[in-house]
C-alpha cells in the first residue's frame, strides 16, 4: 500500500507579493490602456465609447506606416551589425587571467551610461565644432552634418545604437564561450580541426541558445528605443529618426490624443510580440547534445 504525498499549497503565498506586484505595474495599467483605446476622452468625467474606430484611424495613419518601416528598417541594421560584431569581440577577449578581467570591465563600461546621457555624449561627439568625431570627418573632407542631413543623423543613430549595446552581445557570447566544457576543444585538437572548424561545429552550435537570447533582447530593446535618438536629433531632421516609439509619444503627450495612442500602443505592443515570435521560430533549433 503506497502512502499519499500531502502537497502543501503554502508556498503560493511566497509568490503572493511577486503576483500583487505584476498586477499593479503590468496588469493594472494594461488594461487601463485597453479601456482608454475604445473611448474618446472629451475630459475628466466625458467620455463617449468609440469601438474599433481609434485601431481602424491609427491603421489608416501614414506617418504611422513611415516610422514603422523605419523602425523595422533601424532594427534589422541593428542585429546584423550587433550580433556579428558581439561574437567577433567575445572571441577575441582572453579567457583568464588579469586581462580577461580588465577586459570585461572596459567592455561593461557603455552599458553603465544611462540612456540620456548617452545620447548627450554622441550629440557633443558629432559636432562638428566642438565634436571629435564631426572634426575629424571635417579635415578628411567628408560632408558631415546630422542636424541637416537625414541620412548623417539616421547613420549616428544606429552607430550609437552600435557603441552602447554591441557590448550586450559580447559578455553574453562570453559568458556562452566560458560554459564550453574544454573536453570539447581537447576532442578538436586530437581531430586536428582548424580554428574555423572548432568555431563552426563546436563553439557555434553550443552559443545557439544564448545568441537567441541576444537576438531577442535586442531586437525588443531596439524596437522600443526612444531615449537616445531624441536626445541627439529629436526625432529629426524633419521625421528621419522619428521612431515608433517617438510617435507614440507625440501623439499622448503632444497631441494629447489618448484615445488614439492608447490604441496605438496595444498595435505596437502585438507588433512587438509577433516580430519576437517569428524570430524565436525562425532561429530556435534544438539544443546540440
Amino acid at each position: 500500500m503506497s502512502a499519499r504525498k500531502t502537497v502543501s499549497q503554502k508556498a503560493w503565498f511566497l509568490v503572493l507579493p511577486v503576483l500583487l506586484s505584476v498586477a499593479f505595474s503590468a496588469v493594472i495599467p494594461l488594461m487601463t490602456v485597453v479601456n482608454y483605446s475604445v473611448q474618446d476622452i472629451l475630459g475628466p468625467d466625458q467620455r463617449v465609447f468609440v469601438g474599433m474606430e481609434w485601431f481602424r484611424s491609427v491603421m489608416r495613419d501614414a506617418e504611422l506606416h513611415s516610422a514603422l518601416y523605419r523602425q523595422l528598417v533601424f532594427s534589422l541594421s541593428v542585429l546584423a551589425i550587433e550580433i556579428p560584431l558581439g561574437v567577433v569581440v567575445a572571441m577575441a577577449m582572453p579567457r583568464t587571467g588579469w586581462r580577461a578581467s580588465l577586459c570585461l570591465v572596459l567592455i561593461a563600461m557603455p552599458l553603465l551610461i544611462p540612456w540620456n546621457v548617452v545620447g548627450t555624449i554622441w550629440q557633443i561627439y558629432a559636432r562638428g565644432d566642438i565634436g571629435l568625431l564631426g572634426h575629424v570627418l571635417a579635415l578628411l573632407g567628408v560632408s558631415y552634418n546630422y542636424a541637416e542631413n537625414s541620412r548623417d543623423a539616421w547613420l549616428t543613430v544606429l552607430v550609437m545604437d552600435v557603441w552602447h549595446w554591441t557590448p550586450l552581445v559580447a559578455l553574453l557570447t562570453y559568458a556562452g564561450l566560458q560554459s564550453i566544457p574544454d573536453v570539447y576543444y581537447q576532442a578538436a585538437r586530437i581531430d586536428g580541426a582548424s580554428r574555423r572548424a572548432v568555431f563552426r561545429h563546436v563553439q557555434l552550435p553550443r552559443l545557439r541558445g544564448v545568441l537567441m537570447i541576444a537576438l531577442l533582447l535586442r531586437f525588443m530593446d531596439s524596437f522600443m528605443i526612444y531615449t537616445e535618438p531624441f536626445v541627439l536629433t529629436g526625432g529629426g531632421p524633419g521625421t528621419s529618426t522619428t521612431f515608433l516609439s517617438q510617435y507614440l509619444t507625440q501623439k499622448a503627450v503632444g497631441q494629447f490624443d489618448l484615445g488614439p495612442a492608447a490604441a496605438f500602443s496595444l498595435i505596437y505592443f502585438l507588433i512587438i510580440l509577433l516580430c519576437c515570435f517569428v524570430l524565436y521560430n525562425l532561429v530556435r533549433t534544438d539544443d546540440p547534445a
